[in-house]
């Protein structure tokens, strides 16, 4: 194989894994702001899905119930999210290094 053509191969894969890390890098980012941003919105959430019950109050009296519950659908969420950050950053890593 020519000289050319090893550079040239070189160069392309070099700048594939340049995207990829572009990539990754951005989504990381947004990814970041979601899980920041999540915590602060899905108690609003909650609190129209249930609004006969004030979660707050009820863990602050010791309602055990309630607590693990808000704990329980709380710890899902981000569980999602994280999985859907998680399969953005791997489509893009993907989509950079075969594209």
């Amino acid at each position: 194989m020519p000289i050319e053509a090893q550079g040239a191969t070189l160069s392309g894969a070099l700048g594939g894994i340049g995207w990829a890390v572009a990539y990754a890098l951005a989504g990381a980012v947004a990814g970041a702001a979601l899980m920041l941003l999540f915590p602060m919105v899905l108690p609003r959430i909650v609190n129209r899905m249930t609004p006969n019950i004030d979660e707050e109050a009820e863990i602050a009296r010791g309602n055990r119930a309630v607590a693990e519950y808000f704990g329980r659908i709380v710890s899902a969420a981000i569980l999602g999210m994280s999985i859907v950050v998680a399969a953005a950053i791997l489509g893009g890593i993907l989509a950079a290094l075969h594209g």
